[in-house]
């Protein structure tokens, strides 16, 4: 019989964190643009991701809109599991009603984190991300309330999360900082052109959300895979609607006749795989909300995608999306819609 791979780990740079390079992420399980949550199989998921090893958890607050740090908070507290786990969350968004608008100022950033504290039943959060860059907040008043919670204990590294280059440096100015998070994947690779190698100069650890890509790389979906209107992938990702989703699915099949082919693996096994072979600096974040979408943890370890497949896999996705779309569509309004507007 043979061992189960151990679960790589990566030491974030200055911290004393070494995470799982696999992290759970948790905007599915607060349920708003995925059709809704359980949180009784949100709590045996968060459970089985640690089980498998999976030491770094990601939430947000706009996730459910305080629900999914509810969750987690819940399901850590429940186990008595909060001190194995660097938990990470975000800030700097408010909404309205369901309607999100970024919100970087340092009021919002004082209150957000006693919210986020309270919510996640803990006394510090481990890696306090800005979730979207606020233009009608100059970078250094965030950063600086950033800053300030570091020294105040409330948070013990800092990330920020769909900055560009030019705004990291404007960031680091005033701050101190530990991580990225962008979206990455197999399509969506937009990042290479500059934060890839900004990361990696700067010694920064970079969480890639979406690394399977909203579950298109899971290899699960058909062309008659539908989805409820409040699930984004009905309502938002042009990606899942024709004519763009017959092509997605055209690359999905054959990278996973090459992942079988090359290393007796599957599509899922292969797009986490690249994300992590991508740099050592990398954490791919895997959503899930059903504790049987884990399983595949176990054979995303203990292999390497080399030069010469990386270079087929890039020939493949090019061969079939022709016309590839980006993850722009997941930007969130710059500012509170007007209170009396009304659609004309």
């Amino acid at each position: 019989m043979s061992e189960t791979p151990q679960m790589e780990t990566f030491r974030i740079p200055g911290t004393g964190f070494a995470p799982s390079r696999i992290g759970l992420g948790t905007w599915a399980i607060g349920g708003w643009q995925w059709g809704g949550t359980d949180e009784a199989e949100s709590i045996r998921t968060i459970n089985a991701a640690l089980d498998r090893g999976i030491t770094l958890i990601d939430t947000a607050p706009v996730y459910g809109f305080g629900r999914s740090e509810e969750i987690v908070g819940k399901a850590l507290a429940a186990g008595g599991r909060r001190a194995g786990v660097v938990l990470a969350t975000k800030v700097a968004l408010d909404w309205k009603g369901e309607q999100p608008f970024r919100n970087g100022s340092r009021g919002r950033i004082l209150k957000e984190i006693d919210d986020s504290l309270r919510r996640l039943r803990t006394d510090a959060i481990d890696l306090y991300q800005v979730h979207w860059p606020d233009p009608n907040t100059a970078i250094e008043e965030t950063a600086g309330a950033m800053s300030e919670l570091l020294r105040a204990g409330k948070i013990r590294a800092i990330g920020v999360s769909n900055f560009s280059p030019a705004q990291i440096d404007a960031f680091f100015a005033v701050a101190p900082l530990h991580a990225v998070q962008p979206p990455y994947n197999l399509f969506e690779r937009a990042i290479e052109a500059d934060g890839f190698p900004y990361a990696s100069r700067h010694d920064l650890a970079m969480l890639a959300y979406g690394a399977l890509c909203h579950g298109l790389l899971s290899g699960r979906m058909r062309s008659n895979t539908g989805f409820p209107d409040n699930d984004l992938r009905g309502n938002a990702d042009p990606k899942f609607k024709p004519p763009y989703f017959a092509e997605y699915l055209a690359a999905v099949t054959a990278l996973d006749r090459f992942a079988q082919e090359q290393f007796g693996k599957r599509v899922i096994h292969l797009a986490l795989r690249w994300v992590l072979d991508r740099a050592p600096n990398t954490i791919a974040l895997w959503g899930a909300r059903h504790p049987g979408q884990l399983d595949p943890v176990r054979d995303v370890m203990g292999w390497k995608i080399d030069a010469d497949a990386m270079a087929e896999i890039k020939r493949i996705v090019a061969q079939h999306v022709r016309r590839p779309i980006g993850p722009d569509f997941m930007a969130p309004p710059e500012q509170a819609a007007p209170r009396n507007h009304q659609a004309g």
